[in-house]
C-alpha cells in the first residue's frame, strides 16, 4: 500500500492494488494448477483473484468520490476500512479468506497509526499483523502453506528492520523517495517467501507427494511482486514459476471422501457472535472459515448441502454475495487443462454468439454492446482457458491491439487471429482442433478469414449526411462497404445477392430486435446458395453475414 504524503493521491494506491492484480491475473492459471491443498478447494488463483478484484472495485469507487484528492484528505482510516470490507465479502474459497484477513490485518496495523507516513517501519509492522490475522482465523494452521509465506515475509522484514542504519522516512520525504523504500523493502520480503514457497513441501506432506509448492503461497509472493513493480513503475522482481506436474489430479484419492460443493456468503446484522455459528456449519461440513466482525460475517464451508449452511443464519442476519462452485467439476477441469494442448478465446456480444462459439470448444469473453474489452479483462479470458496455448478472436478491429497486448503479457504462448467481426470469428473457429499448437491453428484459421466474404444489416444510429438513411433504418454492408438502405427486407436481400455471388454458403446470424424471422429471411436466399439460418442475439447487428 502506497503512500499518504501530501504529494500522494488515490491514484498512487490504485496503482498498487491495480499492480498486484495484474500480477496475479498474469500467473492466475499457472496458481490454479498448483492446487491440491487441503483438498481440491475450488481454484486458488481465481479465488485469490476475486479478492483482489473486490478491494480494487472498491478503490475505483472511492477515487471517483475523492475527485483526485490525497489520501490524507480523504482520511486513510476509511479507505483502509473499507477496502478490507470489500475484500471480506469478495473473498472466496479458502485462500481468497485468508487473502481477506492478510489485508484486514495490514489495513488494521496502518489505522492504528493515523497520519504516520507509510514507511519501511510501517510497512513491516503491517506484514506482521497481517500474518497474526492470517494464522488467526484458521482454526488448524497448516505449515507450508500461505501463512507459513506470509510469516516468513514478516520476519524478513523485520530483521532487515533491525540492521537498517535509519529505516524510518522524514515527512519530507519526495513521493519517489518513498516508493524506492518500500519497493526496496518489499522486494527482500519478496525473496524470503519463495525461499518459504520453495520449503512448503518439506512442511506439508500432501505438496511433496503431489510435487507442487503451495498454491496460495505462491500467490502471495505474486502479489507483493505486482506491489513493487507498481511502486517502481517497472515489470517488478522476476519471479521463478511453478508449474504443475503433468500426472497431476489434485489428490483424487481423497477427493471422493469430501464434500461436492465450496460454499461462501456474507452476514450482515446485530451482535453478531462467529463462535456460535462453529459448531452448527462443522455438522454440515469441513474446511471452515468463519472470519468477520459483530457486523458482517464471511462464511466458507465445504458442504453437499450449501442451503442448509445458509439456513443456520436465518434470524441472525442477512445473507448475501452467496456463491457456490462444484468442486467435482472444478477437479475435472483442472485434470482437462493439464492435458489440452491449445484451446481458443473468443470475444463476443449477444447469448446466442455465445452459444455458437461455445458449440466450437471455444471459450467466450463478454465483450459488451460495444465489443471493446481492456486488456486486463482479455488476460483473465486468456488464463481462463484451460489449455497451455491460446488462440485468440478479438472479433472487433478496436480490440485487436488490446489482444496482442494481452499476449505479450500472457504466460502461455498465445496467437491473436486477427478476425474483425464476430461472424469471421465463427468461420475462423470451425477450423480450431485441441491437437494442434497455437500457431498452427492461427494459420489454418487465418486461411479459413481468407476465404470468406461478410456482410451486415444494422439500424442507422443516426441520419447519414447524403441524405440516404435516417434513424432507424436499415444500412446494408458488404465488408465495411454500405451497399444499401433503407427497408430491412430490401436491405438484408441486397446484401445476400452481392455475398451470394461465387459463394455456396451464407451463414446469416439474427441480432436482438431482427425485424424479419428466420422463415422472412430464408425465401431471400439467391439461388444455388444454401443459407444457415443462426441466433446470435447480438446488439446493434440486426443481421451478421458470411459467405463461403
Amino acid at each position: 500500500m502506497a503512500a499518504t504524503s501530501t504529494e500522494s493521491s488515490l491514484t498512487r494506491f490504485r496503482a498498487v492494488v491495480e499492480g498486484a492484480l495484474a500480477h496475479l491475473e498474469a500467473r492466475r492459471q499457472e496458481v490454479n494448477d498448483l492446487n491440491v491443498f487441503p483438498v481440491a478447494d475450488g481454484d486458488t488463483g481465481d479465488n485469490m483473484a476475486l479478492t483482489l478484484r473486490a478491494c480494487l472495485a472498491e478503490v475505483e469507487l472511492l477515487a471517483n468520490q475523492a475527485g483526485g484528492h490525497s489520501l490524507d484528505e480523504i482520511g486513510r482510516t476509511e479507505i483502509v476500512e473499507r477496502v478490507a470490507r470489500a475484500a471480506l465479502l469478495g473473498a472466496r474459497g479458502n485462500s481468497g479468506v485468508i487473502l481477506s484477513q492478510l489485508i484486514r490485518g495490514a489495513a488494521e496495523e496502518l489505522i492504528s497509526r493515523p497520519g504516520e507516513l507509510v514507511d519501511p517501519v510501517l510497512i513491516g509492522a503491517a506484514m506482521a499483523r497481517a500474518a497474526d490475522r492470517g494464522y488467526g482465523s484458521v482454526r488448524e494452521p497448516a505449515e507450508g502453506t500461505m501463512l507459513t509465506v506470509m510469516r516468513e515475509m514478516a520476519s524478513c522484514v523485520a530483521s532487515e528492520l533491525a540492521h537498517m542504519r535509519d529505516p524510518r522516512l522524514t515527512p519530507q520525504a519526495s513521493a519517489d523517495e518513498q516508493n524506492a523504500a518500500l519497493a526496496d523493502i518489499l522486494e527482500r520480503a519478496i525473496r524470503a517467501g519463495e525461499e518459504s514457497v520453495k520449503r512448503g513441501p518439506e512442511l506439508l506432506p500432501a505438496l511433496k507427494e503431489a510435487g507442487v509448492v503451495d498454491s496460495g503461497g505462491y500467490g502471495v509472493t505474486i502479489i507483493f511482486a505486482g506491489i513493487v513493480a507498481a511502486l517502481r513503475g517497472s515489470d517488478g522482481p522476476p519471479l521463478e514459476h511453478h508449474h504443475a506436474p503433468a500426472l497431476l489430479h489434485s489428490h483424487d484419492d481423497h477427493h471422493s471422501e469430501t464434500y461436492r460443493y465450496c460454499t461462501n456468503f456474507a452476514v450482515t446484522g446485530e451482535g453478531l457472535d462467529r463462535g456460535r455459528f462453529v459448531a452448527p456449519l462443522e455438522e454440515i461440513g469441513d474446511s471452515l472459515l468463519v472470519v468477520g466482525d459483530a457486523h458482517t460475517l464471511k462464511v466458507h464451508v465445504h458442504t453437499d448441502e450449501p442451503s442448509q449452511a445458509t439456513a443456520i443464519f436465518d434470524g441472525h442476519g442477512v445473507v448475501s454475495h452467496l456463491d457456490v462452485a462444484d468442486m467435482h467439476e472444478q477437479v475435472q477441469r483442472r485434470a482437462n487443462r493439464l492435458h489440452a494442448r491449445c484451446g481458443a478465446l473468443a470475444v463476443t456480444a449477444g447469448d446466442g454468439m455465445r452459444t455458437l462459439f461455445r458449440s466450437l470448444g471455444i471459450d467466450v469473453l463478454a465483450g459488451g454492446a460495444t465489443i471493446n474489452p481492456s486488456t486486463f479483462e482479455l488476460l483473465a479470458g486468456i488464463h481462463a482457458v484451460p489449455a497451455d496455448e491460446v488462440v485468440v478472436l478479438p472479433n472487433s478491429p478496436n480490440v485487436i491491439m488490446a489482444a496482442e497486448r494481452a499476449a505479450e503479457l500472457a504466460e502461455k504462448v498465445v496467437v491473436v487471429v486477427r478476425a474483425t467481426s464476430q461472424q469471421a470469428g465463427l468461420a475462423a473457429g470451425v477450423a480450431l482442433t485441441g491437437e494442434r499448437s497455437a500457431a498452427e491453428n492461427a494459420a489454418v484459421m487465418g486461411q479459413a478469414l481468407e476465404a470468406i466474404r461478410i456482410g451486415s444489416v444494422a439500424p442507422a444510429a443516426r441520419e447519414d449526411r447524403q441524405g440516404r438513411f435516417v434513424i432507424g433504418d436499415a444500412v446494408g454492408f458488404v465488408e465495411d462497404e454500405i451497399i444499401a438502405w433503407g427497408d430491412p427486407r430490401d436491405t438484408l436481400a441486397a446484401v445476400l445477392t452481392t455475398l451470394g455471388e461465387d459463394a455456396e454458403l451464407i451463414t446469416c446470424i439474427a441480432g436482438d430486435g431482427a425485424p424479419l424471422d428466420h422463415d422472412a429471411v430464408a425465401v431471400l436466399a439467391p439461388a444455388g446458395v444454401e443459407l444457415e439460418l443462426e441466433d446470435g442475439g447480438q446488439p446493434a447487428y440486426w443481421w451478421l453475414l458470411a459467405a463461403e
